[in-house]
């Protein structure tokens, strides 16, 4: 018997009810549903992190999954609330450039703005749409309902942080996430520098030191600062058994230069 898989992203936290209140109300329309938590740890209404680890999850869960992501800061504003059909999944939450990092690997999706009144709560408050409407949303998808029943056809906004900028020698780009250990990951692919140049010969620069990209942790010395590809690809500037966040004060939004 197949049962329906929902996952859960959100910025909420897990001091509060909320991340309770939006499983209860899914579970109350679709009883057969299997809740998988991804992150509710998200930096409070950082909509690149969440996009970043949307994208870096997304990928292993079966066939017909409702991702339900919930990064707010314009709830109750005129930003549309939408789903999203891509490929073999489903997305499910606001429209502020939070699927853009998963759409740019899709070359066919659609999007569905979420208007039908008979798929949501009512009423419907101001401040709590991931209960109100996304949790419905996703919730009825599961339970069966016709994607096209969601709402009409609409476009999405564009990604809320810039693209690398590629030269013939230099690619800068910037930190888009810190992860639990510190590590500053950017919002470069490997591809991108093996397009121009094997990974070995680049050096990245981060402000605060210039180190090369190695194939793994272990291969710079303890306290060592290093970049290398990801488990998602994207390049990662890390310290050996440290933290590169600290050590070279990393943050989201740090620019970083890739030199040849």
């Amino acid at each position: 018997m197949h049962l329906p898989v929902i996952t859960l992203l959100s910025d909420f936290g897990l001091r509060d009810e909320y991340v309770a209140v939006m499983k209860g109300v899914i579970l109350e329309i679709c009883p057969a549903a299997r809740l998988i938590d991804i992150s509710h740890l998200i930096a409070a209404q950082d909509i690149r992190e969440a996009a970043f680890v949307l994208f870096a999850a997304c990928g292993y869960f079966p066939r017909g999954t409702i991702h339900l992501a919930v990064v707010d800061p314009g709830v109750g504003t005129d930003r549309k609330a939408v789903a999203v059909r891509a490929g073999s999944s489903f997305f499910v939450g606001p429209d502020n450039g939070l699927f853009s990092l998963v759409l740019k690997k899709e070359s066919v999706w659609e999007a569905r703005l979420l208007e039908n009144r008979r798929l949501r709560r009512t009423p419907v408050g101001s401040t709590f749409h991931g209960r109100d409407i996304f949790a419905p949303a996703a919730a009825h998808l599961a339970a069966g309902v016709e994607f096209e029943a969601l709402g009409a056809s609409c476009g999405l906004i564009s990604a809320p942080w810039c693209e690398p900028v590629a030269g013939k020698d230099l690619v800068t780009g910037e930190v888009i996430h810190i992860d639990r250990f510190g590590n500053g990951v950017t919002n470069v692919e490997i591809g991108l520098l093996e397009k121009l140049a094997p990974a070995g010969k680049w050096t990245v620069w981060t402000g605060k030191a210039a180190v090369s990209i190695r194939k793994t942790y272990g291969m710079a010395l303890a306290g060592e600062a290093l970049a290398l590809a990801g488990s998602t690809g994207f390049i990662e500037i890390a310290v050996n058994r440290g933290s590169a966040a600290q050590a070279l004060e990393l943050r989201p939004g740090t620019e970083v230069i890739f030199r040849l």
